[in-house]
């Protein structure tokens, strides 16, 4: 059934009830070719983009055909699939001078029922948790889309203690130590330069805590691989696993690791690699390339975003991250702008 033809809210219900029903491969096939098709048509610049590629709605049979968006057009264009005003603008982080990427987000029911159901999907139901959460690089800027959703998953826990911590490490500490003992499930996030100087400071043996790291050194620790991060983690923090989430700006899903760094995503999120050499190319399951993403939620941006990522995708949706292209590694359409 095309939308192109419904009345544009009714067509975005319609899309928004598809994309969070899908429940299998096929359903995956068919909705990401109605949203590639719609974005072709209502996004310019994703639309010039797919005209230099030479592709089109009537020539992208399958979604290995589509083409994927350069993530960093983020930060040179605005990425937009309908002419309503957005809600809110998410930014990202970046060094004084930078230039951040920004995603201008139309609706934000969608981003909302997009990191509720894939925590709910992995975790199970958020009022089980005391969410606290160290993320002080993201806290002390606006516009961070990871503040939005941890900040509601807080509020949706219902907990009197879920919370945000900056530099009150002591009282991290003991709440931490209290609700462990208690008992209570905990979800501790945060930042990973910030998980390391914490444990810097104190040491633990929780039982039933769940520690997710984020990411994101970003220049204030020297980087490691995330096998070091995790094993440092792990010891600090006395548990058997630790937990990832990936994201960025750009997308309106997560995906998630429960352990061993092997991420798996939401049925509307897919994990695609790219030859490095070829751009264009997608290669198969578990060879190494660049990760592009099709995340569904970002209907009304752009659905189809080549990362800067390297990665392998296994078997069942499954994939790793293995580190990230630096500017001299990013060849072929990664260099292409458009004005």
């Amino acid at each position: 059934m095309s939308g192109f033809f419904m009345p544009i809210t009714l067509y975005f219900c319609f899309m928004q009830k598809n994309i969070f029903s899908i429940s299998s491969e096929k359903d995956f096939q068919e909705t990401a070719l109605e949203v590639f098709k719609y974005q072709y048509q209502n996004n310019k610049v994703y639309q010039r983009y797919c005209n230099l590629l030479g592709k089109s709605k009537k020539t992208v049979k399958a979604i290995e055909e589509i083409p994927f968006l350069p993530i960093k057009f983020f930060k040179t264009n605005t990425i937009i699939s309908t002419e309503q005003t957005e809600e809110i603008i998410f930014s990202s982080s970046g060094t004084t001078g930078s230039i951040t990427s920004k995603h201008y987000v139309n609706d934000l029911s969608v981003y909302e029922q997009s990191y509720l159901e894939a925590f709910k999907l992995f975790y199970g139901d958020i009022t089980e948790y005391c969410v606290l959460a160290l993320l002080p690089s993201y806290l002390e800027r606006k516009g961070s889309s990871l503040i939005y959703m941890v900040e509601d998953l807080i509020q949706r826990s219902n907990h009197s203690e879920s919370g945000f911590y900056l530099n009150n490490h002591q009282e991290l500490s003991d709440t931490l130590l209290k609700l462990d003992k208690e008992g209570q499930k905990v979800l501790l996030i945060g930042v990973s330069f910030a998980l390391l100087d914490f444990i810097k400071l104190y040491t633990f043996n929780l039982k039933n805590t769940t520690v997710m790291e984020t990411g994101g050194m970003k220049g204030r620790r020297k980087e490691i691989t995330r096998f070091e991060l995790h094993h440092l983690l792990k010891e600090g923090f006395g548990v058997s696993e630790i937990h990832s989430e990936y994201g960025m700006t750009e997308l309106l899903s997560q995906a998630y690791s429960l352990g061993n760094g092997i991420f798996q995503s939401p049925p509307w999120m897919k994990i695609l690699t790219r030859n490095t050499e070829n751009p264009l190319e997608i290669i198969p399951n578990t060879k190494t390339g660049g990760l592009n993403v099709i995340d569904l939620a970002n209907y009304h941006s752009c659905s189809f975003i080549a990362t800067q990522d390297l990665g392998k995708v296994h078997d069942f949706d499954r994939f790793e991250v293995l580190g990230r292209f630096d500017n001299s590694d990013i060849r072929g359409c990664n260099l292409m702008s458009i004005q």
